[in-house]
């Protein structure tokens, strides 16, 4: 109900909510100027019908109409639902919000059933990781998971998020990757690549790369 949905947005300091069917399935989205632009309709079409008699014939003045009737979720909702799935990565998600121009996205998983909700402040937040944090996740996962190399093999630093890269490595490919992955890494504003290789070779072929977990 109407007034459900303003509770459960006052009472979690929340300003939108995901609609679900009875799947889990997210088939709309409610937010606080849905509940604003009702009552506004709803004292418009008020006024409009008080003035102008023949006024709901109009197709705009019918969509008005009926939008001010609106008395649950369902019926308030913003569709089809703007959506990203949890495997997508933060600069994916960010750039649906910037893209659709909204404020919050539904998180699905695999089946497409809602898991979660991601907001601006939730993206902005990202970008709040502590340097230490960062190169940390650098070293362990593109360093020593992906390239298979000893830590001390690169040199990694990291100032209000911006990753410098110095070293000599073996192959172009490697320099390359880890360039990528770490761009990929939330919290990285830029990445300064200061890398040298011995060897020019071709970047390896995606499934390769996918099958070394690369």
């Amino acid at each position: 109900p109407f007034k459900e949905v303003a509770r459960l947005l006052a009472a979690g300091r929340i300003s939108g909510l995901p609609v679900v069917d009875e799947d889990d399935k997210v088939i709309g989205v409610v937010s606080e100027t849905d509940l604003v632009i009702r009552q506004s309709e709803a004292l418009d079409a008020d006024e409009s019908k008080r003035r102008f008699p023949f006024a709901e014939l109009t197709p705009r003045a019918r969509r008005q109409a009926a939008r001010s009737r609106a008395f649950t979720a369902g019926q308030l909702m913003t569709e089809p639902p703007v959506t990203v799935h949890a495997e997508e990565t933060i600069a994916q998600a960010a750039r649906i919000m910037a893209q659709r121009q909204v404020e919050r996205l539904p998180v699905l998983d695999e089946e497409d059933r809602l898991v979660g909700i991601v907001t601006r402040r939730d993206l902005l937040g990202v970008f709040l990781r502590p340097d230490a944090e960062i190169r940390d996740e650098v070293m362990e996962e593109v360093l020593i998971r992906a390239l298979r190399l000893a830590p001390s093999t690169i040199d990694v630093f990291v100032v209000e998020g911006v990753v410098t890269l110095t070293g000599r490595l073996e192959r172009r490919s490697q320099a390359e990757i880890a360039v990528s992955m770490t761009r990929q890494i939330d919290g990285v504003v830029a990445v300064i690549d200061q890398l040298t290789y011995c060897v020019d070779d071709p970047q390896p072929p995606f499934d390769e790369r996918s099958r070394r977990g690369i």
